[in-house]
């Protein structure tokens, strides 16, 4: 069996609109194609002994045992690995279970697509699952530990940290959309200029003098201190010789810590002499150039967490520590408290693992102890100086014991320091009464508090203490979403997307759109090239400045990683053509019409799927859709539009040259086509498509008729606006017409369009596309057979893998079918068959390039038309361009 490829999908996608993050494999199983299950002696039994967690698989039995069934009744290897992929991620601690398997269009070939939770651990499961299968297969042995330990390895990487999971988890719960904007916990809350942000539990609220303060020891000591709120005397060091008159003049026992450390680092306490001092020093000063010498408290150890300047929880927070039973080594026993599936390396699991560094080696000869003496039965032994979590300790919830002074107190602070969210580290003997210096002291104010303690205490309630962080980010409903409105198609994609957006732009909206020419940030143009996929909307939805996004969405970044977005809330498909078909699986108009389905099955429920009422297979989407429909079509009396206003719904049609918006039988006339320059005077059926998409979407977002009227007589077919899109340049003696038309359904189109410009002579510039299906480049040949006198066959640029001589072979064909006399030549690049047009151009023609490099060639058209003003229009042939 081969891996032909794997990728991974990240969004809504063409196998489903629920289950956003899947792994697609291309797999030929070659021989095995001719082995089913069945047919391999023992296969059933191997696989059941290795993966027993098999069982519990439905399949498509809808039973546990499902996939037994289906393996004695014979099912193909490629539906096996599916399944194996699957469970080996179940087996590593990750939850997954949609998967599907599907015949790529070739005899022997899969898309085996399965769900993943790490991306990096999915396409390894997919790796994996292929040896194991094979493995099987041959009847070989496999050790199966090795893959389950790296696949955990992956994922461990791969994951949030508790405090970012959480509020991440409670974004999701509110319908609050994010985006990693780094690969570590840098992240965008909402789109646009609604968007909000967060670095684990910073957020954009916090105030940088904030953390400045609470990260700098001596600050925060002074503010507190010159409000009256208890906290440690002691004093600021550089330098050894220092030490230990500050020791003195503290007094025993004391704490040694770096001024602007975190999570424990670098801190000693219960100091009690000069000796153990000195090594406190130099182990703080690894973290910081300024030390703090201050009086050591006895009590517990409290995190008092405020968010909002509320107070939300508190925990105690206790040393990492053992037990001893009489029998292991201080050694064994830490490896057995390390085996606690809770606990992980770093900050990524519930609880840290315990460590044996110098500072705890130095508390174990304290107490003539080393990592090989056995404790004695029931002794309990610290094995760290301080209560934090990432050394190993462990956190009881005493969210309900404060008391009401203490979260007084704990709030005042937050306001003092300037944080929204803050951790008040406490030492008290009782946090249960107010406190005071005889009762404990605020040792310490936290930037960026974890919320490992709050989330899962090893004991009490868990508190959701990421609900405060977002109500304070989205108060009351906000959810951080600016209005999107998602466009796809085979044609008519990008010249809808722009005049919505032009449109939008008229009515005041900071507008953020993407096209197959770029993505367009209020009208500038940020980034060149085809920018259809899910990338570029990121780019758009990640823009602070955008308050409305307007996204082209073509099936290329759909099949390839799925949508960037879960939800919009107008989505248009404009028709469902021959176009891209043999290509990643899809092969037939159904399968395309699927992958286009996929943009208004993400429809909100309240929002609009526009679609084509005049094409059958777009017109057929509305069955499976949740949300609102809208209907558009170019003819009034279509039965379909009939029926629809008939139930009062929602249309827009082309009437007595009018395009008109109607609600039921309820009409209203917005303008004359003639007076819509995109139209060209109505010529244009394609354009009055366009047209009436986008009156349904400006209305169905509420824009004033009088904006939308507006819009759309500002704006003009030109390169600005529609650039690609029927550019005709008006020659003195000639014209010349650029479009993109690149498939028999824009051909079609074309067709219609330069049959009403009725020019004396019609001279039609085509190529081949490399990765389109032979009989669609022969059929953009013959219709291009029907359309012009003369033709001229260029290269593209980008041959996709195919050669010039096929496509033009291909081309040829197609023209021969319907002329077989006709003249055609053979003109190399695309600036190459514009220089040779130009030079052989007869008095009143028709020149029409169908482009593959649009701004290039505008850029040349330009010159040569510069030329023709000022009547320097004289070009020789650069080259002899071959005939047939």
């Amino acid at each position: 069996m081969k891996i032909r490829s794997i990728r991974a999908l990240r969004g809504p996608n063409y196998w489903s609109i629920r289950h956003k993050k899947l792994i697609i494999m291309v797999l030929d199983l070659e021989e095995m194609e001719n082995y089913p299950s069945n047919k391999i002696t023992g296969f059933t039994e191997r696989i059941k002994k290795l993966l027993p967690g098999l069982e519990q698989h439905f399949c498509s039995e809808d039973q546990p045992g499902g996939l037994f069934i289906r393996l004695n009744e014979g099912t193909w290897m490629g539906h096996v690995i599916e399944h194996i992929a699957l469970e080996i991620q179940s087996m590593a601690g990750m939850f997954t279970g949609f998967g599907r398997t599907r015949g790529y269009g070739e005899k022997g070939v899969y898309q085996v697509v399965f769900s993943y939770t790490s991306e990096a651990a999915g396409k390894f499961a997919a790796k994996r699952a292929v040896k194991i299968c094979e493995a099987l297969i041959a009847d070989k042995p496999y050790k199966l530990t090795r893959d389950i330990q790296k696949l955990k390895k992956l994922d461990a990487r791969s994951r949030f940290g508790p405090s970012t999971e959480s509020i991440l988890k409670e974004a999701e719960s509110r319908g609050i959309p994010w985006l990693k904007l780094d690969t570590e916990s840098f992240i965008q809350l909402g789109y646009g200029s609604k968007q909000r942000r967060i670095q684990a539990t910073i957020t954009s609220n916090t105030s940088n003098i904030g953390v400045d303060i609470a990260c700098d020891k001596r600050d925060t000591k002074h503010l507190l201190s010159q409000a009256a709120i208890p906290v440690p005397a002691g004093e600021i060091i550089s330098n050894i010789s220092e030490l230990e008159q500050a020791c003195n003049f503290v007094g025993y026992p004391l704490v040694i810590k770096p001024i602007n450390g975190n999570h424990g680092r670098g801190i000693t306490s219960d100091i009690r002499n000069i000796s153990r001092a000195t090594e406190a020093f130099h182990r703080a000063k690894e973290i910081s150039e300024k030390l703090i010498v201050e009086k050591h408290y006895s009590g517990h150890d409290y995190r008092i967490l405020v968010i909002n300047n509320k107070f939300v929880a508190a925990a105690r927070r206790i040393p990492a520590q053992i037990i001893g039973d009489g029998k292991s080594t201080i050694k064994q026993l830490i490896k057995k408290v390390n085996s606690d599936p809770r606990r992980g390396d770093s900050h990524e699991n519930l609880l840290t693992k315990i460590v044996l560094d110098a500072a705890s080696l130095k508390l174990l000869n304290e107490k003539n102890y080393n990592p090989d003496s056995i404790l004695p039965e029931n002794e309990s032994l610290i094995v760290k100086d301080t209560a934090n979590l990432s050394t190993g300790g462990t956190a009881e919830d005493v969210t309900n014991l404060v008391h009401p002074t203490n979260i007084f107190m704990a709030e005042r602070i937050s306001r003092l320091i300037g944080l929204d969210i803050c951790g008040i580290d406490i030492i008290s003997k009782d946090i249960r009464v107010p406190l005071d210096p005889s009762n404990g002291t605020v040792i310490e104010v936290n930037a960026a508090p974890g919320f490992r303690m709050h989330l899962a205490p090893t004991l009490g309630l868990p508190r959701n203490v990421a609900a405060p962080v977002l109500d304070g980010l989205f108060p009351g409903k906000d959810k951080g979403l600016i209005p999107i409105i998602a466009i796809t198609g085979t044609n008519g994609k990008t010249t809808t997307t722009r005049l919505i957006a032009h449109i939008s732009k008229t009515c005041g909206k900071n507008v953020g759109y993407t096209t197959s020419d770029g993505v367009y940030i209020h009208d500038h143009l940020v980034l060149k090239g085809d920018c259809t996929g899910p990338a570029s909307t990121e780019l758009v939805l990640k823009d602070p400045g955008v308050d409305f996004a307007v996204l082209e969405c073509a099936r290329g970044g759909l099949l390839r990683s799925g949508l960037a977005f879960d939800q919009c809330d107008i989505a248009i498909v404009t028709n469902v053509a021959s176009d891209h078909l043999g290509l990643e699986g899809i092969h037939n108009l159904e399968q395309l019409a699927k992958v286009k389905a996929v943009i208004p099955e993400t429809v909100k429920p309240d929002g609009f799927a526009i679609l084509n009422a005049d094409d059958d297979l777009v017109y057929e989407m509305r069955s499976r859709l949740k949300c609102n429909i809208a209907l558009f079509s170019m003819y009034e009396d279509n039965p379909r539009i009939k029926k629809f206003q008939d139930e009062g719904g929602l249309t827009a049609v082309f009437e007595n040259s009018y395009v008109s918006i109607a609600k039921g039988q309820w009409k209203m006339r917005i303008l004359k086509v003639k007076d819509i320059p995109l139209t060209y005077g109505g010529k244009a059926g394609f354009m009055i498509e366009n047209v009436l998409a986008s009156i349904l979407a400006a209305h169905i977002a509420e824009f004033k008729i009088t904006d939308i009227i507006q819009g759309l007589k500002s704006f003009i077919p030109s390169e600005e606006h529609t650039p690609g899109r029927l550019n005709l340049f008006r020659f003195s003696n000639f014209n010349f017409l650029l479009d993109y038309a690149h498939n028999p359904h824009g051909m079609r189109a074309l067709q219609k369009f330069i049959s009403g410009m009725d020019p004396c002579y019609k001279v039609g510039i085509i190529a081949g596309i490399g990765d389109r299906r032979d009989e669609d480049t022969e059929e953009v040949g013959a219709i291009a057979a029907e359309i012009f006198d003369e033709i001229i066959i260029r290269n593209d640029k980008d041959l996709r893998g195919n050669s010039s001589e096929h496509l033009t072979g291909l081309l040829l064909a197609g023209i021969q079918k319907i002329k077989p006399d006709m003249l055609v030549s053979l003109a190399g690049s695309e600036a190459e068959s514009i220089k040779f047009a130009i030079n052989q151009a007869k008095a009143n023609s028709l020149i029409v390039l169908c482009s593959d490099s649009i701004t290039e060639s505008l850029t040349l058209l330009h010159e040569f038309k510069s030329k023709d003003d000022m009547g320097s229009l004289k070009l020789k042939p650069e080259f002899s361009a071959s005939s047939n």
